[in-house]
């Protein structure tokens, strides 16, 4: 395994090491505790739970992804590889790998992986291919199946749903070392779903900041799931992306909490990359004519929902939140060249600015 707590291995190392080991098993091979795993990055040694011989020509091993410091769902969860060989002609290819119980099936276009095979990127597939061949008895070829019993459970935790990979998780990776809280994976998980809604031919897309935005979009207004693209933090980044593939034009909704700090110039909504919420609600107050004692008492205040109650108190709510709105808009098209449709919510979906066209109202 990698030898840093910052680190640890990806669902397709540890797949590649379960689909090694169950071949070493058919082929007798000694020590099968351990196997070496070559990544793209270096060989790694990967600890084999469990692995048992079911035939002469089949057997299956069991391996967990070990806990790093990351909060990564996929941590510890039990992956088997299940090894078949048969003779050569008897399948298309010299190594055939399939999807189990646990592993998501792509049902949508716009993914790595095309529509109906299973969702083992093309990274993995190839540390397998690569980890396998060599040892593949002449005349003989492999049937390798990856199957994760917890997948199901554990997808509803992931974008996978939104992507239209159903029943399981995906077998990721890029260089078969997963790091510590990388934004580059998030990052690449989160921008999928333009490429799916681009395929699928969706339009009219809504940008929330996550599932609460996604849930009040779905209850205010008239759109379905697939219009709905998740940013995360990292709007700019994702706004970003959006122009690239030439989607210039669609609806920002959200709660005022986290889209005003884009009124700011933030385009990293985290909170420990950046706040401002206080003084851009202030400065928003402040041109809408609030005095200075009342500007006191929003810079004191704790939340947005407590700042937005004293602006309802001083009838001037919709004036500032069209304000935050108008400045969200302009950010964006000082940036990204990006035509937004901005919808500010409370956390009930209560609309806050009145200058953000509605999607066909409920």
């Amino acid at each position: 395994m990698t030898n840093d707590n910052y680190s640890g291995v990806t669902t397709g190392t540890v797949a590649t090491a379960c689909s090694l080991a169950a071949l070493d098993a058919i082929l007798d091979m000694p020590d099968i505790a351990c196997v070496k795993v070559e990544t793209p990055k270096k060989t790694l040694d990967i600890i084999i739970d469990e692995c048992k011989l079911i035939s002469p020509f089949k057997a299956y091993a069991v391996a967990h992804k070990n806990p790093y410091n990351d909060p990564d769902v996929t941590v510890d969860l039990a992956i088997i590889a299940t090894v078949e060989l048969l003779d050569e002609k008897a399948l298309d290819s010299r190594i055939v790998i399939s999807g189990g119980k646990g592993v998501g099936l792509v049902t949508k276009p716009g993914l790595q992986i095309p529509v109906g095979d299973y969702a083992i990127n093309p990274v993995p597939r190839k540390m397998i291919v690569k980890n396998l061949e060599d040892n593949i008895p002449e005349g003989k070829s492999a049937r390798v199946t990856i199957s994760i019993p917890e997948g199901e459970e554990i997808a509803k935790k992931t974008m996978n749903p939104k992507l239209g990979i159903v029943g399981g998780i995906s077998i990721l990776g890029t260089t078969g070392i997963a790091r510590s809280m990388s934004s580059d994976a998030y990052k690449n998980s989160i921008v999928k779903q333009l490429d799916v809604a681009i395929a699928s031919n969706i339009t009219d897309l809504v940008f929330v900041p996550g599932n609460i935005g996604e849930k009040l979009a779905l209850k205010q207004l008239n759109v379905t799931k697939e219009q709905i693209v998740q940013t995360g933090n990292y709007v700019g980044f994702m706004f970003e992306e959006a122009e690239k593939r030439g989607i210039n034009k669609f609806t920002f909704f959200g709660h005022m909490g986290k889209l005003i700090k884009v009124a700011g110039g933030i385009f990293n909504t985290k909170h420990a990359v950046a706040d401002g919420r206080r003084e851009i609600m202030v400065t928003h107050a402040a041109l809408c004519g609030v005095d200075r004692d009342d500007l006191q008492r929003l810079f004191d205040s704790k939340t947005t929902d407590d700042m937005m109650s004293i602006l309802e108190e001083l009838d001037v709510s919709v004036e500032v939140s069209n304000s935050i709105a108008n400045a969200i808009h302009e950010r964006c098209m000082q940036r990204f060249d990006l035509d937004l449709n901005v919808i500010l919510v409370d956390m009930e979906g209560n609309y806050l600015n009145d200058n953000g066209k509605i999607i066909a109202d409920k």
